[in-house]
């Protein structure tokens, strides 16, 4: 049995491709699927349940792995607005950037991203682990709940904003940290889950080298006192 299959985009569309991944490809004895030539088309292999590899060779549009379960998807590029957005579990990797949105409000699983990520990477998210190779633009983790934001390179302004019981590792610089997101002091408890993560990721980075943000949950309850200054 062939557990190897490929689909070009050049001669299929996305619907009928995500029509044998739902449909077809659990219990058929598939490892591994190749898209080819994905050319920036959106919702490649969203709504993943099975446990399978997916290789999308080239640079993707919007949306790509949304709603992944199980499946480990790799983009050989970039990644347009929401990729591996309401991750359940499974990994999903980009080997290039990412753009607005990477991972939000994801749920379970690993989110790589080997570039950069744009602005709101891991929006809402609910505890999913997403590790950036490089940078992340503004209101990254914003509300976020749950889950570890890890980023090896700098953070743009008001990361954090609003954060709840996530917590964020940045390497570099913080442009600055939105409402309610503080610095807190590293434990050996953050290095032990930073050297893990980073080594999901395939990052070579020492964890001692990162700052630790999370909550400082003066917006847990309201103060009406406070004069809508917080």
């Amino acid at each position: 049995m062939d557990r190897v299959k490929q689909f070009d985009l050049a001669t299929l569309t996305v619907r009928e491709v995500n029509q044998f991944l739902h449909h077809e490809l659990p219990g058929s004895g598939i490892e591994r699927i190749e898209i080819l030539n994905p050319d920036g088309n959106h919702s490649i292999a969203a709504g993943m349940d099975c446990p399978v590899e997916i290789d999308i060779q080239g640079h993707a549009g919007y949306f790509i792995a949304g709603m992944n379960k199980l499946a480990s998807v790799t983009i050989h590029g970039n990644g347009g607005w929401s990729v591996a957005e309401n991750i359940m579990s499974g990994s999903v990797r980009v080997k290039g950037h990412a753009s607005e949105c990477a991972g939000s409000s994801g749920h379970g699983g690993l989110v790589v991203v080997e570039g950069d990520a744009s602005s709101r990477c891991g929006i809402s998210m609910k505890g999913c682990d997403i590790v950036v190779g490089g940078s992340v633009g503004h209101f990254s983790a914003f509300m976020a709940q749950a889950g570890t934001l890890v980023v090896c390179g700098d953070a743009g302004p008001n990361l954090g904003d609003s954060l709840y019981e996530a917590t964020i590792y940045v390497r570099g610089k913080i442009h600055s940290l939105g409402a309610d997101a503080r610095e807190e002091e590293v434990q050996p408890s953050d290095i032990e889950r930073l050297t893990h993560l980073l080594a999901a990721a395939d990052m070579e980075c020492d964890a001692s080298e990162f700052k630790r943000i999370a909550s400082a949950r003066s917006l847990y309850h309201w103060n009406a006192d406070a004069h809508r200054e917080y």
